[in-house]
């Protein structure tokens, strides 16, 4: 099951940018704008009480995470918040519960908020269409990543200033990526251009059809990196998603055709941004000295952006 943010209301909880407005979005990157100051972390300064203080945000990751459950603990904890964590592998999930029933006994306990990352798509959905605490998606299958992309358009924007009309690659494994259907969704919203790069096993002609969202403009698709890599404004580099069927038989060919090299970092605009939601497979994806290169890799700006949009996010459904 997959859902757009149409049937639940995006003031109480985020599961998907999919029909969320360029103004929305705009809001949360200036708020999180606001928590980074000068610098690419966010630290806290609140006073006496801050926004959070006596809430409790349940964190309910059933895929394994580093950056997203970690950043979402260290927003909440930044804003003043507790924090109560439930795993796959730690919880009554793995005896036969449902991640609703898990979800709706967090919310039992007294969870002011759920955040959810699930295999199942649709799932984050789910739970806010049942459950009356937000709820925030961490990831969801093949669905959606908000957050992620939230962070992606606030680390560009820094960057580059307007987004408007810039030409946004994203590289890789499209079809089995929900970071690149947020990211379509989010740059779409706040006028820029998404064009997604890859092999045609990866990235069919029908994912045109994401700009169903927007007005029904096609999203462009490009099968040659070489050919569009002078066209683009900044390159997301994706993971290649081995966990969920991905590669298969085109896994040794891939490197050759879309591994961002130096050679091809030199034919893009001087000084476009290089992002990648991480984890990095490093010389498979991206070449070592392109994604440690200080003046175009944003890689881990991304990650201190990560927690100052997540501080945006729950602040905005939580803060009284």
């Amino acid at each position: 099951m997959t859902t757009s943010a149409d049937s639940i209301d995006v003031r109480r909880s985020l599961v998907a940018l999919a029909g969320v407005d360029g103004s929305r979005i705009t809001a949360w990157l200036d708020r999180a704008e606001s928590f980074l100051g000068g610098g690419d972390v966010p630290r806290a300064g609140f006073g006496p009480k801050p926004p959070l203080a006596d809430r409790i945000v349940a964190h309910l990751f059933m895929e394994d995470s580093t950056r997203t459950r970690l950043s979402f603990e260290v927003a909440t904890l930044r804003l003043g918040g507790g924090v109560i964590a439930a795993t796959a592998a730690g919880s009554s999930i793995s005896k036969g519960e449902s991640l609703l029933d898990t979800a709706r006994n967090l919310a039992a306990m007294g969870a002011d908020a759920i955040v959810v990352r699930t295999g199942a798509s649709g799932g984050a959905a789910q739970i806010a269409q049942r459950l009356e605490v937000p709820v925030v998606n961490g990831g969801d299958g093949r669905h959606e990543h908000p957050t992620q992309a939230l962070l992606d358009l606030l680390t560009l924007r820094r960057a580059m200033g307007s987004l408007q009309g810039v030409r946004v690659g994203i590289v890789g494994d499209i079809a089995n990526s929900r970071v690149a259907r947020s990211d379509v969704h989010g740059l779409r919203a706040v006028g820029a251009e998404p064009v997604l790069i890859g092999p045609p096993t990866l990235v069919p002609r029908e994912l045109a059809g994401l700009g169903d969202a927007h007005g029904g403009r096609p999203i462009e698709i490009e099968h040659d990196f070489d050919r569009a890599l002078p066209t683009l404004g900044a390159v997301i580099m994706l993971r290649m998603q081995r966990e969920r069927a991905a590669a298969g038989a085109i896994a040794v060919d891939y490197p050759r055709g879309y591994r961002l090299n130096r050679e091809r970092a030199a034919k893009m605009p001087d000084r476009a941004p290089i992002l990648h939601p991480g984890p990095v497979n490093r010389g498979y994806e991206i070449e070592p000295e392109v994604a440690d290169d200080p003046r175009r890799s944003l890689v881990l700006r991304q990650v201190g952006h990560g927690v100052a949009v997540r501080m945006a996010v729950l602040e905005s459904m939580l803060a009284t």
